[in-house]
């Protein structure tokens, strides 16, 4: 599929990345595409991660989960999760071809950041929907 994506939506995407997961606490987030390009980000302001390398690593690590999934049987793996000591860093997959990737601290439950990532995921697929290229 191609989408083509308008700085009206790309906006709309961030307003809602910032509202449903920044303001409740999430450190950083990005919306990136299957090759691992960053389609949309925000943050807290106290971010110092290279979020270049790591939406890279994210597409890979995503690419290489999918590849154990079908392995197993499985279609895929539509979330992964990895908890660190003072952060973490959750995948979700948005349609076929994006990835939302959350890096929040153990400040945030994971259930509680769970419920607000699937809310914004719900509405970031309705802007990419929408944009759909024939």
């Amino acid at each position: 599929m191609s989408y083509t994506l308008g700085q009206n939506q790309l906006d709309n995407i961030e307003e809602v990345m910032q509202q449903e997961l920044v303001d409740i606490g999430v450190r950083c987030v990005f919306l990136i595409d299957m090759a691992g390009n960053i389609i949309a980000n925000r943050d807290d302001g106290k971010i110092k991660h290279d979020v270049y390398s790591l939406a890279a690593l994210a597409a890979g690590n995503f690419g290489a989960v999918s590849a154990m999934a079908k392995i197993i049987g499985e279609g895929e793996f539509s979330l992964l999760f990895h908890k660190g000591k003072r952060e973490n860093i959750h995948f979700n997959k948005i349609i076929s071809d994006f990835l939302l990737i959350t890096i929040f601290s153990n400040d945030l439950s994971l259930g509680f950041l769970r419920l607000k990532v699937n809310e914004a995921v719900e509405k970031i697929k309705q802007e990419l929907e929408e944009m759909h290229a024939p």
